[in-house]
């Protein structure tokens, strides 16, 4: 009978009965990881500066604007809030829904924890050309 219960017993418990063992994780590295995502996605990009400049840390604090990052430590789940730029043409429903699953799925990957929600909030539209350089080739000069 005692045999059946030390073997159930954790080997943890017996050797480091003291020890807490804890971890955190700051939202700049959610915030990295999302920006590693879309990095990797076609057809969008940040509300500011570009991704690459992002990723390699040229633009400062302002490489995180538009990535949201919200924890819930009691239930160790966490909510992103991602504003971004989307090239026109490009199906938004399809869009949101591979961010989506790329960033819940390189998070939990990464990190351990549960990703709530990701809200994908499109905000502009990138066009091949710039729309003032478009305008200026739809207005023809006037003739005199």
């Amino acid at each position: 009978m005692y045999d059946s219960q030390l073997i159930q017993i954790d080997t943890k418990e017996l050797e480091l009965p003291d020890t807490i063992f804890s971890r955190d994780v700051e939202s700049r590295v959610f915030q990295s990881i999302a920006l590693h995502c879309l990095a990797h996605i076609e057809g969008v990009g940040l509300l500011e500066g570009t991704l690459i400049d992002s990723l390699l840390g040229r633009d400062g604090p302002a490489s995180v604007k538009g990535i949201h990052v919200e924890q819930d430590e009691k239930s160790n789940t966490i909510h992103l809030r991602v504003e971004i730029k989307v090239g026109y043409g490009v199906s938004i429903p399809e869009k949101a829904e591979e961010i989506q699953a790329k960033i819940s799925q390189d998070i939990s990957r990464l990190t351990g924890i549960h990703v709530g929600a990701v809200h994908v909030v499109f905000k502009d539209l990138i066009f091949e050309e710039s729309v003032e350089e478009a305008l200026r080739k739809s207005v023809r000069p006037a003739r005199t």
